[in-house]
């Protein structure tokens, strides 16, 4: 874009980058707005234009209308968002489709799995690995990053307050 096209916008005159960042990011902004969809990748897609120009200010700004070189920038860059974009809903439409289903929750009821999740969280871990999906301790701890015996203090204390919680005396295994 170095010519002097028939049709350019805006003026060939250009001063410093700071100048010239200060006129035309607005317009900039609004052009990769309208093109990407989304104002905040609008702004990510100008500043990456602007970045861009800054670093190659010694030639683009010797440009007729280096303003419409960003531009030229913005359009590529915003193509690219949405080809990328389109690249991770399909990826991700892919892994959904791809998984099993979700095991049903085991037979404990709704209210118990409540209670769990309002647990302090190392507590509500340490049960669910335990219980869910039946580590032993020292396995849930190499998950948790914790000793076997923490593991066993949090589950423990879990049991205790959903005991409380729940109604339920500690050897009442319903």
């Amino acid at each position: 874009m170095r010519g002097s096209p028939d049709q350019a916008v805006g003026s060939p005159v250009v001063r410093d980058f700071d100048s010239f960042y200060r006129d035309e990011y607005r317009k900039v902004v609004a052009l990769a707005a309208v093109l990407s969809g989304s104002r905040w990748a609008a702004e990510d897609l100008a500043q990456e234009a602007f970045w861009a120009a800054q670093r190659r200010w010694a030639e683009v700004g010797t440009y007729e209308y280096p303003n419409l070189w960003v531009r030229q920038v913005v359009a590529n860059k915003a193509v690219s968002l949405i080809r990328r974009n389109i690249a991770e809903v399909r990826a991700r439409t892919h892994l959904i489709n791809s998984r099993p289903p979700l095991q049903a929750m085991p037979d404990e009821s709704e209210a118990v799995w409540d209670a769990v999740r309002r647990l302090p969280a190392r507590q509500a871990q340490a049960f669910a690995l335990t219980t869910l999906e039946g580590f032993s301790a020292d396995e849930a701890g190499l998950v948790l990053g914790c000793s076997g015996s923490a593991v066993r203090t949090h589950v423990m204390r879990a049991r205790q307050t959903l005991s409380k919680r729940l109604g339920v005396e500690e050897g009442d295994r319903r």
